[in-house]
């Protein structure tokens, strides 16, 4: 076998066979194959596509490609939820223990944020201590007797992915519904889970700008995961404006709280009550999603889902003090109100505008080697729907370097439109796949 023949293939439309693709991530991965062999082949790809059955091929080479995780001997379904990412998106830190307190059991691995998304890891790291370093036997225990582990992916989980998406990072191929597909799809089948929900965001602050894109990868990760023998479904949400008023690190986390005790802004706590729901039918817990409603309310009001966070923080070395009582959080301590400047109604809020400006403030990166300052961020106090006069403060920036607030103030200006006339918002779930 020649990987030659394999890009001629691609390039002429043709399919490739599983011995084909198994051939390609095996070589390359080893290093056998060079970047501007696989480089074509990656182009062909993106122009031609790849069917269903090339994309669970793909994404099974993947993940045999490392380690996997077997956790086939811990009782009942394993649950795994993903988002593709948005601004002020802090549902994994609400769902995974409110949904374990409701009696399911989460595996949960997660990322770090780049660029004006923020990452659940990080996240988790403004909690003093906290360790995102699990080992797999520690992983295995927490999950039985815990219900649920958030942990950062090892070195040798998926190792294909990481080699094939830096290329694709720096060939113009990252677009490419059938690779990002495989991507993401390799990394949940390969931590084990029996049973995946995805959260695939569309809009301004999202990967994927128009729900039809959001639709269309959503079905492929869906098609790949039953094919592979996972329960997989997805939500296709919207990230037009930020996730309730909170972006940041610890800004994010003080929200988290004030949601598991069964407070918090209206659409995040909306949008984790039916993707919750959804876990919980996934998980054969429920049977449907107005029972999985009910079950979670009541982890919320009975203080179960915000013990569970804090059990989350104990066992993986954090200081649970700052769950007691999030006022204990570290936030930077400059704070610098951005105001209206003109009246009328804030019509539209552009998520990725607003990711950007608590980027500039500290809160996130440029690059993966860029330190966090864990409390910068932003508190919206203005949304869509709202009213505004000039003068009143639209948001709170927080940073430890007052340099800062000039750009990132410009940046949030630039994200609020406001209008004489009100926008009518639309529901935070698209569709259910």
């Amino acid at each position: 076998m020649r990987m030659y023949d394999i890009i001629s293939k691609k390039r002429d439309k043709e399919e490739l066979s599983k011995e084909e693709i198994e051939f390609f991530v095996e070589k390359y991965t080893n290093g056998e194959i060079p970047d501007y062999q696989t480089s074509a082949l990656l182009m062909a790809i993106y122009i031609n596509g790849f069917t269903k059955e090339e994309t669970a091929n793909l994404t099974m080479a993947m993940v045999n490609s490392g380690d996997v995780v077997d956790l086939s001997m811990i009782d009942g379904i394993k649950l795994d939820k993903h988002s593709t990412g948005g601004v002020g998106d802090k549902t994994s830190l609400i769902l995974v223990p409110m949904v374990a307190a409701a009696g399911g059991k989460v595996a949960k691995l997660s990322g770090r944020g780049l660029g004006h998304t923020g990452g659940t890891l990080d996240k988790l790291e403004s909690i003093p201590g906290f360790d995102i370093s699990v080992e797999e036997d520690k992983f295995k225990e927490m999950v039985q007797n815990a219900g649920l582990v958030i942990a950062g992916q090892t070195q040798n989980l998926v190792p294909a992915d990481k080699k094939i998406y830096a290329l694709r990072d720096v060939t113009a191929t990252v677009d490419s519904i059938p690779l990002i597909a495989a991507s993401i799809m390799s990394k949940k089948i390969a931590s084990g889970s029996d049973a995946i929900l995805l959260d695939v965001k569309y809009g301004e602050g999202a990967f994927m700008k128009t729900a039809e894109n959001a639709e269309e990868l959503a079905k492929a990760m869906v098609s790949i995961g039953k094919s592979l023998g996972r329960n997989t479904s997805a939500a296709i949400t919207l990230n037009g404006e930020p996730l309730g008023y909170a972006i940041g690190n610890a800004l994010e986390l003080k929200e988290v709280i004030e949601i598991l005790k069964g407070k918090g802004p209206e659409d995040l706590r909306e949008l984790v009550l039916q993707l919750g729901s959804r876990m919980l039918m996934l998980g054969e817990l429920v049977e449907t999603m107005e029972e999985g409603r009910i079950k979670l309310e009541k982890c919320l009001e009975d203080g179960s889902a915000l013990a569970k966070l804090r059990e989350l923080a104990v066992l993986q070395g954090g200081d649970p003090s700052v769950i007691d009582n999030s006022e204990l959080f570290t936030i930077s301590p400059l704070t610098h109100e951005v105001k209206a400047t003109k009246e009328g109604y804030v019509y539209a809020l552009n998520a990725e505008k607003v990711g950007i400006s608590s980027l500039l403030t500290g809160a996130g990166r440029h690059t993966k080697e860029d330190d966090l300052d864990y409390g910068a961020g932003i508190i919206l106090e203005k949304k869509m729907g709202d009213y505004v006069r000039v003068g009143d403060v639209l948001a709170t920036l927080y940073s430890s370097d007052e340099s800062k607030f000039e750009k990132a103030e410009e940046e949030l200006l630039s994200a609020y439109t406001i209008a004489d006339e009100k926008a009518v918002k639309a529901p935070i779930i698209h569709k259910m796949i």
